[in-house]
């Protein structure tokens, strides 16, 4: 019988090492894993839509939330969440420049109680961001987990990029975004391959949510035989990219809502807000 919710979840969590536990039963959040990543694996998934509506439903369960947009480059989720970007320079940036600055005056605030962004400034320029080092990210996200329950984690699929690796490495947990697509399988593994060539543990993002599903007949048996376990299923729905164009959370909004977009990002939530 398949595992639903947060049984999928409670399952998936006692697998993990205890060796990858080091330093997460230290943390000041509630949870034992607090941190959490979401990396595509290919085209078509929309992390951005996924984060905002699963940080949305966190925070009414109580829990401090924070999300991270770690796509430097390309940063989104402040038009997800209709927040005010920040101006050149400011946000992500000057926390990762210094030590020195307080994290907290660059943190927005949503429309949402509880629930908190912290985001690069879409008028940086890329340059900008070549020259941090894993140090610059480990000391964002240690702070961010002193401050909130739960901080989820954008990450872009860009492994020479210190953004995606270095939240890789200090993640909690974590998870592929996937869809219908036939590369799905082997860019989850080359990923996976290089970042343990590089030291870096990756039991902890074998966790896949495939999104915008259309119904194809996909062959999903290849995943569970490359050992990835599949916690949601999450229907293509057009009316929450709608909702996402005019900023706007589809959880919470749209009375009308998709029953199985609802009963998917409501177990992802319980299984994670449930540890």
């Amino acid at each position: 019988m398949e595992l639903k919710g947060k049984n999928r979840l409670s399952e998936i969590i006692n697998k993990i090492s205890s060796k990858e536990l080091i330093g997460a039963e230290l943390q000041e959040s509630k949870l034992m894993y607090s941190v959490i990543g979401f990396i595509p694996s290919c085209d078509f998934v929309d992390n951005a839509l996924l984060i905002s509506n699963l940080g949305y439903l966190l925070s009414q369960k109580g829990l401090n939330t924070c999300i991270l947009d770690f796509k430097v480059f390309y940063p989104n989720l402040y038009q997800f969440l209709d927040v005010t970007p920040n101006k050149k320079s400011d946000g992500l940036i000057k926390v990762l420049k210094s030590d020195k600055v307080d994290i907290r005056g660059e943190i927005l605030s949503t429309r949402y109680e509880k629930l908190y962004l912290l985001s690069p400034s879409p008028h940086d320029l890329m340059e900008e961001y070549y020259d941090f080092e894993f140090e610059n990210v480990e000391r964002v996200i240690t702070t961010l987990k002193s401050i909130f329950d739960i901080v989820l984690i954008d990450i872009p699929n860009n492994p020479p990029l210190e953004f995606c690796l270095g939240a890789v490495k200090y993640c909690h947990m974590g998870f592929f975004t996937a869809t219908e697509r036939v590369e799905c399988v082997g860019n989850m593994i080359k990923f996976l391959d290089y970042a343990a060539s590089v030291g870096i543990t990756t039991s902890k993002f074998t966790n896949v949510i495939f999104m915008n599903l259309m119904g194809f007949d996909y062959d999903y048996k290849v995943m569970e035989e490359m050992r990835f376990n599949i916690v949601a299923k999450i229907p293509f729905v057009k009316s929450a990219i709608t909702y996402a164009l005019e900023g706007r959370i589809y959880v919470k909004d749209n009375p009308l809502i998709n029953k199985y977009f609802r009963r998917e990002l409501h177990e992802l939530a319980d299984g994670l807000a449930e540890q």
